[in-house]
């Protein structure tokens, strides 16, 4: 072998032995949000991509693919078939993680996803209109079964959306008929589209005076809306909080998953971050891999309670 040969193979060898011992993060990273732009699980996220880039020095940025509130969720699906190298990481809520994989959908199956963590809980609730001829779940009760009522919702298969049918279902009445929805704010309720809906909180602070919230979906009242009951206090079988993670697939290594949470966990304990939950009521915190999959275990047993309380 000539030595210009031999030259040419040691820096092939060089080269492969570098890229083998490449430290992650060496490219741009992708934050996947399956949801529009705007509510909180977009803004925190931004907050991590922009804290991510700025601690590993390589571009991350948030992508929001919204679509399939009912599956097949195809955000979901982008980081379910992505390499599982850590440069495609989801920003999930419950759902997702919870459901993907049960309701046929090919790419989630069998469960995809390992939780990075736990950052929010969304001050999810059920509102109406401020001139509505009622002003609790009750009064709602009562009124839908003589009236026709229409729901708004982000999906028939998250977890909202089978909270509130649930609670309607133990309270006795059924809606007149519901659709799902990309954007559940103030103009859904001023356009008449819908006549209930559940959102966060977020999404109608703008017209928080105009609007009547009738429950909160949250495991405790929320500070925005102090005289509205929290879920559990209406129906205690439903109490249920919505929370957004961080999430990868199973293969992920170990030490990308440690480099992706220590950032995280740093933004959301930040004053900006905590900020932001003070202006929306939002609770925001961060809970380790380990805790994360202690939350969603419980989770899936209480939307077996869920499931029995539709018929499903």
């Amino acid at each position: 072998m000539s030595n210009k040969a031999k030259a040419a193979l040691a820096a092939l060898a060089i080269g492969l032995a570098g890229s083998a011992l490449a430290e992650y993060p060496e490219k741009p990273v992708s934050f996947i949000v399956p949801w529009p732009p705007g509510d909180l699980e977009d803004v925190l996220t931004r907050m991590i991509a922009e804290d991510f880039q700025a601690e590993y020095g390589v571009p991350a940025a948030v992508v929001n693919k919204p679509g399939g509130g009912g599956g097949p969720f195809p955000g979901a699906v982008e980081v379910a078939t992505a390499p599982a190298d850590g440069y495609t990481i989801g920003s999930f809520v419950p759902a997702v993680s919870l459901i993907g994989h049960e309701i046929d959908i090919p790419e989630l199956t069998p469960e995809k996803f390992d939780p990075i963590g736990i950052f929010l809980t969304y001050p999810f609730v059920i509102a109406t209109s401020g001139n509505a001829p009622y002003s609790s779940m009750q009064e709602l009760a009562d009124y839908a079964k003589e009236n026709e009522v229409f729901l708004g919702h982000f999906g028939d298969v998250l977890t909202p959306t089978q909270v509130t049918k649930a609670l309607s279902s133990t309270m006795g009445f059924e809606w007149a008929g519901d659709a799902a929805f990309d954007a559940l704010d103030c103009n859904t309720l001023a356009s008449g589209d819908a006549d209930v809906i559940n959102t966060t909180l977020q999404l109608i602070l703008p017209c928080l005076d105009d609007v009547k919230v009738l429950v909160s979906i949250t495991g405790e009242r929320i500070s925005k809306v102090p005289d509205t009951p929290a879920i559990g206090e209406v129906e205690p079988s439903l109490d249920i909080s919505l929370w957004n993670g961080l999430f990868v697939t199973k293969d992920t290594p170990a030490d990308v998953r440690e480099k992706i949470a220590a950032v995280a966990e740093k933004t959301v304990n930040s004053e900006r971050a905590q900020q932001l939950a003070e202006e929306t009521g939002a609770l925001v915190y961060w809970l380790n891999a380990d805790e994360s999959a202690a939350v969603i275990a419980e989770d899936k047993a209480t939307l077996g309670t869920i499931s029995e309380a539709l018929g499903q």
